[in-house]
């Protein structure tokens, strides 16, 4: 028996059901909201309550949502939300960043200005532990991210203070990265160095290349491969998207795939008419009604969608 926190209280990692694991309900930065969106707050709660009902009426019982500091997560405003729909959700702790820290780590931590244990990790294992904030909501997992600009000093420290709060802890972990790089195995290097269990880790956004021999490397180290940007065609087309998982299933890696769209019901990093009209597909719709039916007559067969939608994201919170 292994509990998972959800938003609504904790649940059995057997009844979590099937899983999107990369979802984001609101990336929404408040100070620019704050200050310069028109904003109406019990519209927009409105409006992700009906997204996430339509989403679990199309077969998706959990969520995983990543949002985590630096892309706005504000936990007050999920609980309402959560409240309401009978999706579950789980929520993240960590902190996303390219390159430099936030300013309230810049000076404080091992061998800075402000001399003292890393305090970030002392913040993720509280938030998995006690809570985030005062809301009495615990994360479930951990979150970092490594893009194009590489392991630079600010993303090897949040990443180390992730692995670290990991292993305290027993959390598993998401990371954000970009396959071109191959930036996956130089996350999986670091959170090894650190004592993770490397079968405790999705490799997010792995799904957009079609490298298999990257993917596979990856795989055959024991994480997931997050396959988990499903309406983002202007990234990689959806075609070849379904035809890499079908291809790593063929090759027997099928129980290290999950899938996930990166959607979100409000964004602010985007115009949404723009958005609209350049990702059409990305909604939380589109693994339902295009992906899985896509997936089958590709020739996955049902058992095949249940080890990834069910069986991979419950193994990903249980321990080995």
């Amino acid at each position: 028996m292994t509990a998972v926190p959800t938003v609504t209280g904790p649940v059995d990692a057997s009844e979590l059901g099937r899983v999107l694991v990369h979802e984001h309900i609101f990336v929404l930065g408040e100070e620019f909201r704050q200050n310069y969106l028109d904003w109406d707050e019990q519209a927009r709660i409105d409006d992700a309550v009906k997204q996430l009902d339509e989403l679990k009426s199309l077969g998706i019982d959990t969520i995983l949502d990543p949002t985590v500091l630096g892309l706005g997560r504000y936990i007050p405003r999920i609980q309402q939300i959560a409240a309401r729909t009978e999706l579950k959700i789980v929520v993240a702790t960590g902190v996303y960043t390219y390159n430099d820290l936030p300013f309230q780590f810049h000076y404080n931590g091992p061998g800075l200005m402000m001399d003292m244990p890393e305090p970030m990790t002392e913040l993720f294992v509280r938030d998995l532990t006690e809570g985030i904030a005062d809301t009495g909501v615990r994360a479930g997992f951990l979150k970092c991210a490594i893009e194009t600009p590489g392991l630079t000093p600010g993303v090897e420290r949040v990443m180390r203070a992730v692995g670290q709060a990991a292993v305290r802890t027993g959390a598993p972990i998401t990371v954000h990265t970009n396959p071109h790089t191959r930036s996956g195995l130089v996350a999986q290097r670091v959170l090894r160095e650190e004592g993770v269990d490397l079968t405790r880790v999705i490799i997010g956004h792995s799904g957009d290349t079609t490298d298999l021999d990257y993917l596979i490397e990856l795989a055959e180290a024991g994480s997931c491969l997050g396959m988990d940007r499903f309406g983002i065609d202007v990234l990689l087309p959806f075609e070849d998207r379904v035809r890499t998982i079908v291809e790593l299933v063929r090759r027997g890696h099928r129980d290290r795939i999950t899938i996930a769209h990166d959607a979100a019901c409000f964004i602010d990093w985007f115009d949404p008419v723009a958005k609209a009209q350049i990702a059409p597909k990305w909604n939380y719709r589109h693994i339902s009604e295009d992906v899985l039916p896509a997936l089958l007559a590709e020739g996955l067969t049902p058992a095949d969608l249940d080890a990834i939608l069910i069986d991979n994201p419950r193994r990903h919170f249980q321990p080995s």
